[in-house]
């Protein structure tokens, strides 16, 4: 496949990743002047730890940082993770040790408050650390960039110079969206307070932009007059995105629906000071299992931890692909499926002819982290042996105290070389079950005694079973399964009345697998034994 019919394809695609990289080639039909790279950003707040949004972004900005690349044949792009780290601290984290220390420097910078772990110079150089760590765990390709090393070293200096100059139409544009008692106070420009370093909500006057000297009464009342250069300011959050806009040349930044207000003041603001708006999708945010929005205060929500227990790296990235524009719910409920329609869609990949291709979730992902990787990339086509719901199921019949050795014994009944070593990505789909199981399914099972019809249904299966081979095929099973369940002596209405009764009598569950895959996994022996219990409640 030649690079140029990847292009070609890439520019007609309807992959939203692609959609979005259009933005980008439409800013430059001729490319970046100069040859430079088109820069991608995203932002961290270094009050939290990492979570499982600074994951999504991220993952959602790389998508579009390679769909670009692969649109343009390799045009040069840089991806910066920028902290927000000279944010002066709001409030005191939950689960964060030594609170009371941390009360005690509110409203300082993050990174002039001592790291309350113990390990690190501040606070924030404790969570940018997290941040790296996290971002490397999962191979991404990007440069760190910390908000306060950029204020204190006088890289910013030239962009507060400019916010200075253009202090009275930065008002313009804000004093409008504040409430009345708000205007009073707000200023573009935040002093750090000499006294106590604490980054002050006062009104400022601009005394000479050229010095960054401005004028301010401090929390003791005293007039100041300091200059916003050397860290001895930052700018308020619509004003410092913008800026951050301008000094750095951002070309693409995506955000939450949340942001939607600060993403169109922020533009109004980048232009006022003579930059350019960047790209960008505003995406949805998530939901928890009831459909509301997800609150960390609340504990509703799910963690990274928590999906990379119960699934896998891949079902996450699959998951957070999706339809960025619609609100997802975030439980342990929807890792399952998102798992297997992974595996589904990573199988169909590589007989795909090219455009259907660039529209599967899979073909971004096994990208991501493979710069100047081919029109298909490695691991296209890979299937595994069994679906993870069908070792949900397996799981659920082993019970609570199931072990991987288990597992893999009964695996062996279906799949050559049934080893860890020999299935490394099957391992990983044995591991998330058992957790799943323990902490989910099993408390949950409950098997129901079969009616008059559902049982004779039931022994006739025992027959056919009695009479099978252990080579019979999964097929083959299912193949009799099906006509037990057919045949009108048994008084189904439908096919789906009897694999329920199956999944609910033998299984203790109201879903189930394939019955035949089941039973070639589970073990012809193993599941007769299944229906002398079901028979005998």
């Amino acid at each position: 496949m030649t690079d140029d019919a990847l292009i070609e394809a890439a520019r007609v695609s309807k992959a939203w990743p692609f959609q979005e990289a259009q933005k980008l080639l439409k800013r430059y039909p001729n490319g970046k002047p100069g040859g430079g790279p088109v820069l991608f950003e995203t932002g961290y707040g270094p009050s939290g730890l990492p979570h499982i949004g600074t994951f999504q972004e991220v993952l959602r900005t790389t998508l579009v940082r390679r769909a670009y690349e692969a649109l343009t044949g390799g045009a040069p792009t840089r991806l910066v993770a920028f902290s927000d780290d000279m944010d002066g601290l709001r409030k005191v984290p939950d689960n964060i040790p030594q609170a009371e220390m941390l009360s005690a420097n509110l409203g300082k910078p993050l990174t002039r408050i001592p790291d309350p772990f113990g390990k690190f110079e501040s606070f924030a150089h404790h969570n940018n650390a997290m941040l790296r760590e996290f971002l490397d765990r999962f191979g991404f390709e990007y440069e760190f960039v910390s908000a306060s090393s950029r204020y204190n070293s006088g890289e910013f200096d030239t962009a507060l110079t400019r916010v200075l100059e253009c202090n009275q139409a930065i008002l313009d544009v804000m004093l409008p969206t504040l409430r009345e008692e708000r205007r009073q106070t707000y200023s573009p420009v935040l002093p750090v307070s000499p006294t106590t370093g604490v980054v002050l909500q006062v009104p400022v006057e601009v005394l000479d932009p050229a010095t960054g000297m401005i004028r301010f009464t401090d929390q003791d009342g005293s007039v100041v007059e300091q200059t916003v250069f050397g860290g001895q300011a930052k700018l308020q959050w619509k004003v410092d995105w913008a800026m951050r806009w301008y000094a750095l040349g951002v070309d693409y930044e995506m955000s939450g629906k949340d942001l939607t207000d600060s993403v169109t003041q922020s533009g109004k603001i980048v232009k006022i000071l003579g930059g350019r708006k960047p790209e960008g999708l505003i995406y949805e945010l998530f939901l928890d299992e009831n459909g509301e929005k997800i609150s960390k205060s609340k504990g509703n929500g799910l963690t990274i931890e928590q999906w990379l227990t119960y699934g896998t790296e891949e079902s996450l990235g699959f998951y957070l692909f999706r339809e960025p524009k619609s609100a997802k719910q975030l439980h342990v409920g929807v890792i399952p499926k998102a798992v297997d329609e992974y595996w589904q869609f990573r199988g169909n990949l590589a007989s795909q002819p090219l455009d259907k291709q660039l529209g599967n979730p899979v073909w971004h992902l096994l990208r991501a982290n493979e710069t100047g990787a081919g029109a298909t990339p490695q691991g296209a086509g890979d299937t595994l042996p069994v679906t993870f719901s069908l070792l949900l199921n397996l799981v659920g019949v082993l019970g609570a105290e199931a072990t991987a050795e288990q597992v893999w014994s009964y695996l062996g009944n279906y799949v050559a070389e049934a080893t860890p070593e020999a299935h490394p990505e099957l391992e990983e789909l044995v591991r998330a079950a058992l957790a799943t199981n323990r902490d989910f399914i099993a408390p949950t099972l409950k098997r129901r005694a079969p009616t008059a019809n559902e049982a004779e249904a039931l022994r006739a299966l025992d027959a056919e079973l009695a009479k099978a081979s252990p080579a019979t095929s999964a097929e083959e099973l299912q193949n009799t399964v099906y006509e037990i369940g057919k045949n009108e002596a048994y008084a189904f209405e439908t096919l789906r009345d009897w694999f329920k009764a199956l999944y609910e009598t033998l299984l203790g569950s109201s879903q189930g697998p394939r019955m035949g895959s089941f039973i070639a996994l589970y073990g012809i022996p193993e599941t007769r034994a299944l229906i002398a219990q079901a028979l005998k409640a």
